[in-house]
């Protein structure tokens, strides 16, 4: 049986890869996708995600969730993924619409459908996750797992203390990670395992595919940015890692650990604080990915990126 899964995410390069491994992957049911504000304002982010459906040949219902976080100002990353969050390759204007209602009405549903069977995978602010479980209780014990990208066990990525999704939204993540549903985390220290550096790019440009072609363009543009600011020579498919995990967990080393948001303001603002070396004597509440085999996930993107036309 697959596992049925809701895609949260906030378009975005890496969010639009995730969303096709998981669209093209049989171990997988996705329910529907959810969207969030985050790379860029919610108009554009769900936008991007019917871009991304209709180059795909999808039929997977998206829903527009939250518009900004719970409490501090939005934030946006486009200065990494451009203006329209999906910058590079040529965006066809969808023909396919939204759904009616709301993404946080239709978590709340799918998780009361089908109890106990539902994977949330967030790879963007927790907004839509957090107020879901604040509008209805009742589903917090019902939720199968959250796999989410986010956080790290030591340094930040948008500043020195916190990576970008969980900065977007402390105040959510908070909830999130203190609800004692099982939870899973791909952080930066595990993401930035698998730059897409030019010999990976050309294995997708040689599928002879238009998906591999927008593929390719993605990962070209996305390159950018991380060569200029970090001088690497690829960026990392952060968002992709959660749902290789979800199809592929023995490409992953995973530990233990308790990790808490610090959701105050000050340094520390949004950084997943990880007790890596269990000095604080507090219960693991999250399952930690600690290496991921780089060539094994590519090879896991490039047959199933292979399978669209």
């Amino acid at each position: 049986m697959p596992t049925k899964i809701i895609h949260d995410c906030d378009p975005g390069h890496d969010d639009a890869i995730a969303t096709m491994l998981a669209l093209a992957s049989p171990e997988l049911q996705t329910l529907g996708i959810t969207v969030v504000y985050g790379n860029v304002g919610l108009e554009r982010t769900t936008q991007n995600a019917l871009v991304v459906r209709e180059i795909l040949g999808s039929k997977v219902p998206i829903y527009a969730g939250a518009d900004r976080p719970l409490v501090r100002d939005r934030i946006s990353a486009e200065a990494v993924h451009g203006k329209s969050g999906l910058e590079g390759p040529h965006l066809p204007t969808p023909t396919g619409k939204l759904e009616d209602g709301h993404a946080v009405g239709f978590i709340i549903e799918q998780v009361l459908k089908y109890p106990g069977e539902v994977t949330l995978v967030p790879t963007g602010a927790l907004t839509n996750i957090a107020l879901a479980m604040r509008m209805e209780p009742k589903i917090v014990p019902l939720i199968r797992q959250i796999v989410l990208m986010g956080g790290s066990i030591d340094i930040g990525n948008w500043s020195p203390s916190a990576e970008f999704n969980i900065l977007c939204d402390p105040h959510a993540a908070k909830i999130v990670f203190e609800a004692a549903v099982p939870l899973m985390m791909c952080g930066l220290n595990l993401t930035h395992q698998t730059p897409a550096i030019p010999s990976r790019v050309a294995r997708f440009r040689a599928l002879g595919t238009r998906v591999g072609e927008f593929t390719a363009q993605l990962l070209e543009f996305f390159r950018q940015h991380h060569r200029e600011v970090f001088g690497w020579e690829g960026a990392p498919i952060h968002d992709a890692c959660a749902v290789a995990f979800l199809i592929k967990p023995e490409l992953f080393k995973t530990g233990m650990y308790n990790v808490e948001i610090e959701a105050n303001e000050g340094l520390a603002y949004g950084r997943t604080v990880c007790d890596y070396w269990h000095v604080t004597g507090k219960k693991p509440n999250v399952e930690v990915g600690l290496e991921i085999d780089a060539d094994g996930f590519y090879d896991l993107l490039v047959e199933r990126i292979g399978t669209y036309r």
